[in-house]
Protein backbone atom coordinates (compact mmCIF):
# COMPACT_ATOMS: atom_id res chain seq x y z
CA UNK A 1 0.00 0.00 0.00
CA UNK A 2 1.33 3.50 -0.79
CA UNK A 3 2.14 6.06 1.90
CA UNK A 4 -0.82 8.25 0.80
CA UNK A 5 -3.27 5.36 1.13
CA UNK A 6 -1.95 4.59 4.62
CA UNK A 7 -2.16 8.23 5.77
CA UNK A 8 -5.53 9.17 4.25
CA UNK A 9 -8.55 7.37 5.69
CA UNK A 10 -11.21 6.21 3.26
CA UNK A 11 -14.12 8.50 2.44
CA UNK A 12 -16.46 6.20 4.32
CA UNK A 13 -14.26 6.16 7.44
CA UNK A 14 -13.96 9.95 7.38
CA UNK A 15 -17.72 10.34 6.93
CA UNK A 16 -18.44 7.95 9.82
CA UNK A 17 -16.03 9.88 12.03
CA UNK A 18 -17.64 13.17 11.00
CA UNK A 19 -21.09 11.81 11.89
CA UNK A 20 -19.83 10.78 15.34
CA UNK A 21 -18.38 14.27 15.88
CA UNK A 22 -21.65 15.92 14.88
CA UNK A 23 -23.71 13.68 17.19
CA UNK A 24 -21.38 14.42 20.09
CA UNK A 25 -21.58 18.17 19.47
CA UNK A 26 -25.39 18.06 19.13
CA UNK A 27 -25.70 16.60 22.63
CA UNK A 28 -24.47 19.94 23.99
CA UNK A 29 -22.98 18.32 27.09
CA UNK A 30 -19.28 19.02 26.44
CA UNK A 31 -17.16 21.74 27.99
CA UNK A 32 -16.36 24.62 25.66
CA UNK A 33 -12.75 23.61 25.01
CA UNK A 34 -13.72 20.03 24.09
CA UNK A 35 -16.50 21.35 21.86
CA UNK A 36 -14.03 23.58 20.04
CA UNK A 37 -11.63 20.67 19.56
CA UNK A 38 -14.39 18.51 18.14
CA UNK A 39 -15.64 21.32 15.93
CA UNK A 40 -12.13 21.81 14.55
CA UNK A 41 -11.84 18.06 13.89
CA UNK A 42 -15.24 18.07 12.19
CA UNK A 43 -14.21 20.93 9.91
CA UNK A 44 -11.05 19.03 8.90
CA UNK A 45 -13.03 15.85 8.26
CA UNK A 46 -15.56 17.80 6.21
CA UNK A 47 -12.78 19.33 4.10
CA UNK A 48 -11.18 15.90 3.62
CA UNK A 49 -14.50 14.40 2.47
CA UNK A 50 -15.11 17.29 0.10
CA UNK A 51 -11.64 16.87 -1.43
CA UNK A 52 -12.15 13.14 -1.90
CA UNK A 53 -15.51 13.76 -3.59
CA UNK A 54 -14.00 16.38 -5.90
CA UNK A 55 -11.17 14.00 -6.83
CA UNK A 56 -13.67 11.23 -7.59
CA UNK A 57 -15.73 13.61 -9.73
CA UNK A 58 -12.64 14.58 -11.73
CA UNK A 59 -11.78 10.92 -12.28
CA UNK A 60 -15.30 10.24 -13.58
CA UNK A 61 -15.09 13.25 -15.91
CA UNK A 62 -11.75 12.04 -17.27
CA UNK A 63 -13.13 8.56 -17.87
CA UNK A 64 -16.18 9.96 -19.63
CA UNK A 65 -14.01 12.15 -21.88
CA UNK A 66 -12.03 9.09 -22.94
CA UNK A 67 -15.25 7.39 -23.99
CA UNK A 68 -14.91 3.80 -25.11
CA UNK A 69 -11.11 4.04 -25.00
CA UNK A 70 -10.96 3.69 -21.22
CA UNK A 71 -7.39 3.07 -20.19
CA UNK A 72 -6.40 2.57 -16.57
CA UNK A 73 -4.07 5.38 -15.55
CA UNK A 74 -3.21 7.01 -12.25
CA UNK A 75 -5.13 10.21 -11.63
CA UNK A 76 -3.30 13.50 -11.24
CA UNK A 77 -4.59 17.06 -10.99
CA UNK A 78 -2.15 18.00 -13.78
CA UNK A 79 -3.94 15.66 -16.16
CA UNK A 80 -7.30 17.29 -15.43
CA UNK A 81 -5.87 20.77 -15.92
CA UNK A 82 -4.35 19.86 -19.30
CA UNK A 83 -7.66 18.29 -20.45
CA UNK A 84 -9.43 21.64 -20.19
Amino acid sequence: MSDDAQQTPSFEASLDDLERVVKELEKGELPLEKSLELFERGMKLSADCKKQLEDAEMRVEILMKRGSKTIAAPFSADEENSAK
